[in-house]
């Protein structure tokens, strides 16, 4: 998203400095009708690729299925079986508020381990130490219960 703002920022101004000129202090020379002439179309195209990856994950957001999945999918003839269902804006964005949705921060899930789809070594032995405080955990691995048999 922010590729694409900077893509439609930079094309903005330089499409109201070539068009609203109005006198010759703002018109381009040799060197610089060059640089703007690349400059415009790195900004197209990385508008359009930005462009293009914005609705793949939008349709992949909507639809359930990642681009991978839909091109197998399609390859084996089984798209219209699909069950899969939209994927919920919390499990992307997190809990936090639709405010936050804008900053590249990291986000807070209900569930981090079925949003992710998978649980750190560290993570499951937190769970456990939650469940059974009297058990520590030493650096070895060993718990505190082993080491006193």
């Amino acid at each position: 998203v922010y590729t694409w703002s900077c893509s439609v920022f930079s094309l903005l101004l330089l499409g109201w400095n070539y068009f609203m000129c109005a006198d010759e202090d703002c018109t381009f020379n040799g060197v610089l009708t060059q640089l703007v002439r690349i400059i415009t179309v790195l900004s197209i195209g990385s508008l359009l690729f930005t462009s293009s990856m914005l609705m793949n994950v939008q349709f992949g957001l909507m639809t359930g299925i990642g681009t991978i999945d839909r091109l197998k999918k399609k390859a084996s003839g089984s798209v219209a079986d699909s069950t899969e269902e939209p994927i919920p804006l919390k499990d992307v964005f997190g809990i936090g508020h639709y405010i936050s949705w804008l900053f590249p921060i990291d986000p807070l899930f209900e569930d981090y381990d079925r949003v992710m789809g998978f649980s750190t070594p560290q993570r499951l032995l937190r769970e456990e130490m939650k469940d059974d405080p009297t058990r520590v955990y030493t650096p070895s691995g060993l718990s505190k219960d082993m080491l006193s048999i």
